[in-house]
């Protein structure tokens, strides 16, 4: 899942990028309004975090002037003034968490935003025996703990919420990379083939297929009779 942190106090804005990364997300980080119009018009984002108080211009009025790019907003803000609270939920914002706050409970609202319905579910992913938590992160086969790399698991991930459909490579380079980072042409296919052999290793009853020149799906195993991969949310 993709995430951007519009917050322009250095220090904050560095704990939310390593917070949100390490919780699987790819994470930009925009200073101010200006820089953030940039990535939301560059960028689709699962969920973006509005500090208010930009140095360029009010959050308010960049929520105000919505963006394609921002799918959900949780607003990070000192503001705690009623009717600041109401014009935020009011232009369409999520959630609205004051400064300051616990990281425990910003993470657990931007996961309770993102299981509302027309969001990306964030619950069990199966496909055969193999299922992955994308809360935890944590993915196994019958029962038994598969280790991944965070972007092994962000792959996974992608593959299961779109499974059978192939997804294309150019939207998982979205997907497992911030908008900063240089990707080179065989990063995404270094991951697949990583996570492939692991998926081979700890026997799961699915495969990972490869669209040459689209990209990848996973879809069970024909030994598996061929049963769906399926959601659950928890």
């Amino acid at each position: 899942m993709t995430l951007l942190v519009i917050e322009d106090h250095p220090v904050l804005r560095s704990r939310l990028m390593e917070h949100f990364t390490r919780a699987g997300f790819a994470v930009d980080a925009a200073p101010d309004g200006a820089s953030a119009r940039d990535y939301l018009d560059n960028r689709m984002y699962d969920v973006v975090i509005l500090d208010l108080g930009l140095p360029d211009m009010d959050g308010i009025d960049l929520l105000a002037r919505r963006n394609g790019g921002m799918q959900r907003c949780v607003i990070l803000t000192a503001r705690d003034a009623l009717e600041d609270r109401v014009r935020g939920l009011d232009l369409g914002a999520d959630d609205y968490v004051l400064k300051p706050f616990a990281m425990a409970e910003l993470d657990a609202r931007v996961r309770a935003v993102l299981r509302r319905p027309g969001s990306i579910s964030s619950g069990i992913l199966s496909c055969g025996r193999l299922h992955f938590d994308a809360r935890a992160r944590h993915a196994s086969v019958e029962g038994r703990a598969l280790p991944l790399s965070r972007r092994e698991g962000m792959l996974l991930e992608e593959l299961l919420r779109q499974s059978p459909r192939v997804v294309i490579k150019e939207l998982l380079e979205e997907r497992l990379y911030n908008y900063e980072e240089e990707v080179t042409p065989n990063a995404v296919e270094a991951v697949a083939s990583r996570l492939r052999r692991k998926l081979l290793s700890a026997g799961a009853d699915c495969r990972m297929e490869t669209a040459r020149g689209l990209g990848y799906r996973i879809v069970p195993s024909e030994s598996s009779g061929e049963r769906a991969p399926s959601q659950r949310r928890g």
